[in-house]
Order: structure tokens, then C-alpha cells, then sequence
């Protein structure tokens, strides 16, 4: 998740003034590459979705005021419209503070509109009966919304009686209702608001002129994406001695949810626990590893064991050579520069052993396992994975069901 959801709801404590690290100050400074694209037609809209992060520590109220508006992820219960905006108001000042201590915003705009423009560069050349691939980031919560981005597809020649395609694509390898699921609900309502008929009717299969959509709704093992995280983790190896290189315990971090919402039959930690499966076996099992979950919201149950604690728990018995992995995240944002470098790492005690794998973030072999994975889909004539169709045998929601029905019966 773009927002680490135990900075907004675990009890208040005095922040100390935090200087951003060494390795922080190093990425602030570097410049993201220039991206061109060519400008023939309308081709294939790629629209990346991600719950996304403020990018200036201004934005931050807003950004917290439609999280906690969101019932799919914090439900609130009937006083939902209440709750949520006071919620929001009490914890904006703590995570400005966080926002500032990381260098005044959230990078994952920055990334997320990088990595899909350099998919798309690549995906004109091994694609071209889809090109030309045109590039957009919907966030949930944080410009650009999902709501601006369909506007600026229709001002750009999709739909509108004109007709073009769109590939959802989730920047969360490991589909959750709570990530994935909110993001397609939110397209979904605003494709019926902004290409629906007057009287409300659902519309069709895109024969009407409507864009017509597919969904890449789940990668947990890719080849390329494993391939991605497992040169970063032996390249962050190669920091330790050569004698204690192999015992260092790899930790992979995931950010965890309600065990109410995995035993409603999310698919979550299934999908995660085979990303590691994947990872490990391109490493030949080379060190040991656990799998563990980071930002536990209040006192009910969630899936664990905290990445904090098992921190602490490795350190105190000796164990101190810790590497940690954010398996489940394809670039930098809150959860992985303050959550586990400052608070994580940095309160460890041992900073020159616990380490973190760099992020995704502008990775070659990344980008390039986006386009892949883009060609097979755009290739495949599906419209959405077979799980996507299923839903959670616990799942009450009705708007999960239409958004559900609406994009698995979309012809391609």
C-alpha cells in the first residue's frame, strides 16, 4: 500500500526530528530519466493503478481524507462519513512529519509515471499491431486520481463514441481486495459515471464506442519480477563479509492485513508467500529466510509476525546479519524510506547489519518484466485472470460483485 496504515491510526507519539539518511539524500539527488513517446493515434491506453502517496506534504490532508472515506479498505462502519474525517484530521500532522522526514513527499508519482512510460517505449518496438502504448498512472488516493485520469483518456481520443483500448494495470504483483480490488471498483464507478447512458443502464462490450477494457490483475511470479528482486538481493549481499554472506537471514516484508479480511478468503498471502517461493528458488536457497508483515493497524488481529518484531526477536537471540526485502511493493514510498529505514532499521541498533534491498524503483530488468508481461497479455485475448472472476467466499460487497462481472465479461 502507498499509505503505511499504522502511521494513520496507531496512537500518537512525540516524533523526533529526523534527518533523511545517507542512502535517502543519495535518491533525492538522482534524476529520473527523461521519457518521449511518439504520438500516433489513440493505439492502447496502459493505465497503472496504485493507491498512490502525497507528493508535497500540502497534500497530505487530502490524501488521509479519502483514505479514511474509503470503506473497501478502513471500514468505519455506518458513521463512516464522520469517523473518517476526523480520523484524518487528527493524524495529518504526525504524517506530514514523516512525509518531511523522507524529503517532503512521496516518490511513487514520480516512479510509477516513469516505469509505465519506459514499458511503454518498449512495448511500441516488440508490440506494434497494439501501438502506440500511451501511458497513465490512476492513484486511489493521490494525484493523479483515477477519476482525472479517465477524463484526460477521453480528452485523448479513447472512448467517447470513439471507441480504444485500456489495460488496467496493477502495480500490486499480489492481488487483495483491500489494494487491487479498491483500485478496479473505483475504475469501474467511474467508467459507468463518465461513459454510462443517461438513463443509468450499465453499458456493453465497448461495441458502443466505449473504451474497452482488460485487467492485468495479478503477477506474483513472473519470471521477470523475480528476476528483478533477486539481483537486488544479491547485490545487497555483496555488502556483507564473504564468511558471513550466506548466513544472512533474508527477511521479506509484505504490509500485512486483518485477519478478518483473510478470513473472508482474501488471496493475498497466498500470492505473496509465492512470490518469496519464486525468489528463493532463483537463489538456489542459498541463505535462510521468514516471511513477516509490516503495518499493524489497533488491537484487533492481523496477519504477522510484525517485520519490527521479528527484528528484535532475531537481534536478541544473536541473530544480527538481517537483510529486508519489501516483497510486495514495486517502488519506493512511505512504507519502505520511513517505515523500515527510519523506524525498522534505524531504531534496530544496528544499522551497518540490518540492511534493506533496494527498491524496483527504475530497474532495467523490472521495466522490461512490465513490458513482457504487458505483450503476453495484450496477446492473450483475455480480459482479466480466471481468480479475478471468483470472488471471496466471505465477500458482501455488491459493488465488488458488478465491478467484478462488468470486467471479466469485457471482449478483447
Amino acid at each position: 500500500m502507498a499509505l503505511r496504515l499504522s502511521s494513520a491510526l496507531r496512537p500518537l507519539r512525540p516524533l523526533a526530528t529526523t534527518k533523511p539518511s545517507t542512502q535517502q539524500v543519495r535518491w533525492l539527488a538522482a534524476h529520473v530519466p527523461p521519457v518521449t513517446q511518439n504520438s500516433r493515434g489513440p493505439g492502447t491506453a496502459m493505465v497503472f493503478l496504485n493507491m498512490g502517496g502525497p507528493g508535497t506534504v500540502d497534500e497530505v490532508g487530502d490524501f488521509l481524507s479519502r483514505l479514511f472515506s474509503d470503506a473497501d479498505l478502513i471500514p468505519l462502519g455506518r458513521l463512516q462519513n464522520y469517523v473518517g474525517p476526523l480520523i484524518s484530521k487528527r493524524r495529518t500532522p504526525k504524517i506530514q512529519a514523516q512525509y518531511q522526514a523522507i524529503g517532503g513527499g512521496s516518490p511513487i508519482r514520480k516512479w510509477s509515471e516513469h516505469q509505465c512510460e519506459e514499458m511503454c517505449k518498449i512495448l511500441d518496438e516488440i508490440s506494434p499491431e497494439t501501438a502506440p502504448h500511451k501511458p497513465y498512472v490512476a492513484f486511489r488516493y493521490a494525484n493523479p486520481l483515477t477519476e482525472d485520469t479517465y477524463r484526460r483518456m477521453l480528452a485523448d481520443g479513447f472512448g467517447g463514441g470513439r471507441g480504444g483500448r485500456a489495460v488496467a494495470f496493477t502495480q500490486y504483483p499480489q492481488y487483495s481486495c483491500s489494494t487491487t480490488g479498491s483500485s478496479l471498483n473505483e475504475l469501474w464507478k467511474w467508467r459507468q459515471r463518465l461513459e454510462g447512458k443517461a438513463e443509468g443502464t450499465p453499458l456493453g462490450d465497448g461495441a458502443d464506442g466505449t473504451i474497452r477494457w482488460s485487467v492485468i490483475d495479478r503477477w506474483p511470479a513472473h519470471p521477470g519480477l523475480v528476476e528483478a528482486f533477486a539481483q537486488n538481493i544479491e547485490a545487497k549481499l555483496q555488502e556483507y563479509p564473504e564468511d558471513r554472506r550466506d548466513k544472512v537471514v533474508l527477511l521479506f516484508s509484505a504490509h500485512s492485513l486483518p485477519m478478518s479480511v483473510v478470513n473472508r478468503g482474501d488471496p493475498y498471502p497466498a500470492e505473496v508467500a509465492a512470490t518469496v517461493h519464486a525468489v528463493m528458488h532463483r537463489l538456489s536457497h542459498t541463505n535462510p529466510w521468514r516471511l513477516c508483515y509490516q503495518s499493524q493497524v489497533g488491537p484487533q488481529p492481523w496477519l504477522g509476525p510484525q517485520t519490527s518484531t521479528t527484528v528484535e526477536e532475531y537481534i536478541a537471540k544473536g541473530q544480527k546479519d538481517l537483510l529486508l526485502i519489501p516483497i510486495a511493493f514495486t517502488s519506493d514510498h512511505i512504507e519502505t524510506l520511513f517505515e523500515l529505514d527510519e523506524e525498522v532499521i534505524g531504531e534496530s541498533g544496528h544499522a551497518e547489519t540490518v540492511k534493506r534491498v533496494d527498491s524496483l524503483n527504475g530497474s532495467p530488468v523490472f521495466i522490461r518484466a512490465l513490458a513482457d508481461l504487458a505483450r503476453e497479455h495484450l496477446k492473450s485475448g483475455v480480459s482479466c485472470s480466471v481468480q479475478m472472476g471468483l470472488r471471496c467466499p466471505g465477500c458482501k460487497s455488491q459493488r465488488c460483485a458488478e465491478s467484478k462481472k462488468f470486467f471479466a465479461s469485457q471482449r478483447v
